[in-house]
């Protein structure tokens, strides 16, 4: 049984060290917020990475939404501007 505690806390930690940079995408919505003069620095790499090794999976849905929203974003942009303009 701890190996499968073991792998979800692993997974979830490499899930949030590969998705630093990208974490606008599962936490704050589709728009990347402003980093601070300092840029992102190590202490804010590690408290992401543990947030996700312990939520990763409605980590995992919250980007799910935020790539459907993108993706229809896209679609409606494609579409205005596809429209024979008068």
């Amino acid at each position: 049984m701890n190996i499968y505690i073991y792998l979800f806390l692993l997974f979830g930690a490499v899930f949030g060290l590969s998705t630093f940079s990208y974490r606008h995408i599962f936490s704050e919505g589709p728009h990347q917020a402003e980093t601070g003069e300092g840029g992102s620095t190590l202490s804010s790499r590690v408290l992401w990475a543990m947030v996700c090794t312990f939520l990763w999976p409605i980590m995992v849905l919250t980007g799910l939404n935020s790539a459907r929203i993108l993706a229809k974003r896209k679609r409606q942009s494609i579409a205005v501007s596809a429209e024979p303009r008068l």
